[in-house]
């Protein structure tokens, strides 16, 4: 079978997070019904945390900052906000491979690659999902991973922290992990929203062949 490349959308201003979950939900489940087709959701989200389904409370530094809300994809707490580039990614993985561990596999690769085109030398931690930098006080988180696959499709995606305020990272412990978070604009590096956008098409086609490679 040959599949047609995902719909590739860029919401512009700051997205909803309950109304992008339920239109992400839809689409998930038009996917699955084949009346809708595949698609890959750009979009940036007002200041909020989000909850995985491992979330622990604990980890939840700062409940009153911005409002949380169970995000229903794998994972723990997330922070989303203002310049941070959000890619929901809604495949149907029964066509693609039925490899979920490729599939997360296969976005880190696209996010390295995206970055790279950025300036940003990036690389995953055996055992860690998700991608970081090397600083000098160590390894530093700037792209994460937050997926769910419902019925062989998949939703929930990945996201880039361009230029967000770090700071509002401090009211979680992001993903349960010690390592800090880090920007393309805290490294110095003055991309955009849409030289992010542009980066990550680039490489789509070559993220959709490493699920059945």
């Amino acid at each position: 079978m040959i599949l047609l490349p995902p719909v590739w959308e860029v919401s512009p201003g700051l997205v909803d997070y309950p109304a992008a979950l339920a239109r992400m939900q839809v689409i998930a489940a038009g996917i699955r019904s084949g009346t809708e087709s595949e698609r890959i959701w750009l979009l940036e989200h007002p200041p909020l945390y989000t909850a995985g389904t491992s979330a622990d409370p604990s980890e939840l530094v700062d409940p009153a900052r911005f409002p949380v809300f169970d995000a229903g994809r794998g994972g723990r707490y997330t922070y989303h906000g203002p310049g941070q580039r959000v890619a929901y990614v809604m495949l149907d993985l029964a066509e693609r491979g039925r490899d979920v561990r490729r599939f997360v596999a296969a976005l880190e690769q696209w996010l390295i690659a995206a970055l790279a085109d950025l300036g940003i030398c990036a690389r995953t931690i055996s055992g860690k999902i998700g991608v970081w930098v090397d600083c000098p006080g160590g390894p530093a988180k700037i792209a994460a991973i937050g997926v769910r696959v419902q019925r062989w499709v998949s939703f929930h995606g990945v996201s880039i922290n361009i230029c967000p305020e770090l700071s509002d990272f401090t009211g979680i412990i992001p993903c349960g992990l010690a390592e800090p978070v880090t920007s393309l604009a805290a490294l110095g590096h003055k991309a955009t929203l849409a030289d992010a956008d542009a980066a990550l098409a680039r490489h789509l086609s070559a993220m959709l062949t490493r699920l059945v490679a």
